[in-house]
């Protein structure tokens, strides 16, 4: 039995590496950044491809079943891809941010944007989601998920949206950067 403390990866495709061959997921990355390092956790993938932030409360039981000790929440770019009231996406992701607390997790939460078509009043609007939340929780913000990735076709699968496994790798060393400074040795 694996007693290792569980980071749960609790996100959309993103999380689940939709496209990518088995074990080019960002959670898979991140885990081998985690034990190179010497730290002792198992990043569990609990990412779901189409999920939005109302899937991501439906799924809260799963994850707390877990009894993750850190989450890496990841949700947001499928409610703004489908023009979802910001204030939903808002409230959705402060449940589950309210319900990992309860359950004894410490949060990372994963900035978005969305592609520049979307008109700048609500792009601002659903930007400003992230850091709003993550002041008035005090939990641990990535700004930009995607960093360095987004945007760059050659780390882009052919949708523009989805990292490629270069991309993956990517992803979990920014994902690294946020999170070891919460991790134990």
């Amino acid at each position: 039995m694996d007693t290792r403390a569980v980071i749960a990866a609790f996100g959309d495709s993103l999380s689940a590496g939709l496209g990518l061959d088995a074990g080019q997921s960002y959670p898979d990355d991140l885990q081998r950044l985690i034990d190179a390092a010497g730290y002792r956790y198992r990043v569990v993938n609990m990412g779901v491809s189409g999920d939005t932030t109302s899937d991501g409360v439906e799924r809260l039981p799963s994850v707390l079943a877990a009894h993750p000790a850190i989450v890496i929440l990841e949700f947001g770019a499928n409610d703004g891809l489908r023009g979802q009231p910001v204030a939903l996406s808002k409230q959705n992701l402060a449940k589950m941010i309210e319900a990992l607390r309860q359950g004894g997790a410490q949060i990372v939460l994963a900035g978005m944007t969305l592609p520049r078509n979307y008109g700048p009043e609500y792009i601002h609007a659903f930007e400003q989601i992230f850091p709003e939340l993550a002041k008035q929780y005090k939990v641990v913000r990535i700004p930009f998920f995607l960093e360095g990735v987004g945007g760059v076709a050659r780390l882009t699968q052919p949708d523009g949206l989805h990292p490629t496994a270069e991309g993956a790798a990517i992803v979990a060393h920014t994902v690294m950067q946020y999170l070891q400074p919460i991790l134990k040795k």
